[in-house]
């Protein structure tokens, strides 16, 4: 079964060329040239990852990549005109997998393409080890690690419960704040760093030897799918 790739990118060279080259290795690529339509094709198709470019004449790819984030956790990769670090930083923390600024080589993107592809596979076969280790019972809003009921504030359990969904998952602080934190007046980048801390103390309190949430510097965090 082919895996399918969206680009959007409103120049058809580019497209054209990186959907060639995709469609070479296996891949079947759809090209669209406007983010409404992209977050429409998103919402209707199966896509296993989106090339996302940032300067859309409709609306921007941060934009996009914003509310996509809102209905799916799907890999994007950003291409971009700007090599700005701070506009790499926004891509990321707004959720992005990966950031290739233009120009650009079509085998280093269909490179990237796999990387991503193949780090997000194991999850699914990972659910088991994890559901081994945490029981999630959303009636009684609580979650048990090894067994045990875990004395979780509202956030806490908020934010556990979303890393729990996709294992090996990497959250933005941004992403959960947005999540979690939602109804929150303000909130800042800390408030999530000072909530992990009590979270992962709560779970070394049942198992010292463990420490299942994984901090992924510059990005976020997310659930091991493997034993530290």
């Amino acid at each position: 079964m082919p895996t399918n790739i969206l680009i959007v990118d409103d120049e058809p060279a580019i497209a054209d060329t990186l959907a060639y080259a995709l469609r070479t290795e296996g891949f079947e690529p759809r090209c669209l040239g406007l983010g409404r339509d992209a977050l429409n094709a998103l919402r209707d198709g199966e896509f296993a990852l989106v090339i996302l470019d940032i300067g859309l004449p409709d609306i921007n790819g941060f934009d996009v990549c914003r509310e996509l984030r809102r209905i799916s956790d799907i890999p994007v990769i950003f291409l971009t005109a700007r090599s700005d670090e701070v506009d790499r930083i926004v891509g990321l923390e707004l959720g992005a997998d990966d950031y290739v600024p233009k120009p650009f080589s079509p085998r280093e993107v269909v490179s990237r393409v796999r990387a991503i592809l193949r780090r997000s596979r194991p999850v699914v076969h990972s659910a088991s080890a994890v559901r081994s280790m945490f029981s999630v019972d959303r009636d009684g809003a609580r979650i048990a690690y090894f067994g045990v009921w875990l004395p979780l504030t509202r956030y806490e359990l908020g934010m556990l419960a979303i890393l729990l969904e996709k294992p090996g998952r990497v959250f933005s602080r941004a992403r959960l704040m947005e999540m979690v934190w939602n109804d929150a007046a303000e909130t800042l980048d800390r408030t999530v760093d000072a909530h992990v801390k009590t979270l992962r103390a709560k779970l070394r309190a049942v198992r010292p030897d463990m420490d299942p949430i994984e901090t992924h510097r510059g990005l976020g965090y997310s659930i091991r799918i493997e034993a530290p």
